[in-house]
């Protein structure tokens, strides 16, 4: 059908988890066993592609695949002509500059004239270009890491979570180059209709996404504190109000934002707010 759209996710790893996670929480089903390069949803007008993830901004920017999830990274790097549509919020990262622990760093100086080894050279490039350092860049794929101990590189440039592995191979991270997360990417030249299901892939999304940043709130409050506990957790529109049993009290249901929530649970408590609950929303439409 002509509606159907094709998406590129990572096949393995963090991000493909999580990928395919989001995905599912949007209600869409499908069958990904192990070893299964391609995939088709019973319930909704797509179709899964899992690729490598330095392959899926080419694949999306030829129109193989209308559609991919990968790392921000990525599509930097290979700077292929696609649109990003969305953040989505996991797989967040960092690209960093990183010496061997022995060496006393003094700022990007450091680097004049001295061998990087990366997986990255266009981010690395662009960025030594930006602070006016003149380095090689020696472009590896795989165990970057390794580069300065066997003396094919003095620093490296290589994705960071933890900082767990470049400890282990006697490294120190000195300078975040590149802040990335999963996006979600789109081929230029995608048609109407199948414009139309991508909407509905983005609306199913952004409910879900949405329902993970807010929680349900529910509290008991005294009346003469409703003013204040009210401007203290507005809601979507406004909170819900409803008479408990006991006189001069009320019940209050309303959503906010998790870090909201914490912000005022002291102020809430203090107005006289008691038997708070917070809840969490799967889903979440505006």
């Amino acid at each position: 059908m002509e509606n159907i759209i094709r998406i590129a996710v990572q096949k393995s790893g963090r991000l493909s988890e999580e990928s395919l996670k989001l995905i599912k929480e949007c209600g869409i089903k499908f069958y990904n066993g192990t070893g299964k390069l391609k995939s088709t949803s019973t319930n909704f007008p797509i179709e899964f592609l899992f690729l490598r993830d330095d392959d899926i901004p080419g694949y999306v920017a030829d129109g193989v695949a209308d559609l991919g999830i990968v790392g921000e990274n990525e599509v930097v790097e290979k700077n292929k002509s696609i649109d990003v549509l969305k953040k989505l919020g996991f797989s967040k990262c960092r690209l960093s500059l990183a010496i061997p622990k022995g060496e006393n760093y003094t700022g990007m100086n450091y680097f004049e004239g001295k061998s990087i080894a990366t997986s990255y050279p266009k981010i690395l490039g662009d960025y030594l270009e930006s602070q006016k350092i003149k380095a090689e860049i020696h472009e590896i794929s795989g165990s970057v890491e390794i580069a300065p101990s066997i003396g094919l590189a003095e620093g490296i440039c290589d994705i960071v979570s933890s900082g767990s592995t470049l400890m282990m191979n006697g490294l120190k991270e000195v300078e975040e180059i590149f802040q990335s997360e999963a996006v979600l990417i789109c081929h230029k030249g995608i048609s109407n209709l199948k414009q139309q299901t991508v909407e509905k892939l983005l609306f199913r999304m952004d409910a879900v996404q949405k329902g993970k940043k807010n929680k349900y709130v529910l509290l008991n409050a005294p009346n003469d504190s409703l003013d204040r506990i009210v401007s203290l957790i507005p809601g979507m529109r406004s909170p819900t109000i409803l008479p408990l049993a006991e006189q001069g009290w009320s019940s209050v249901h309303s959503v906010i934002s998790e870090d909201q929530f914490w912000e005022n649970i002291e102020e809430l408590r203090a107005a006289g707010a008691q038997g708070i609950l917070v809840v969490p929303i799967e889903k979440m439409v505006i």
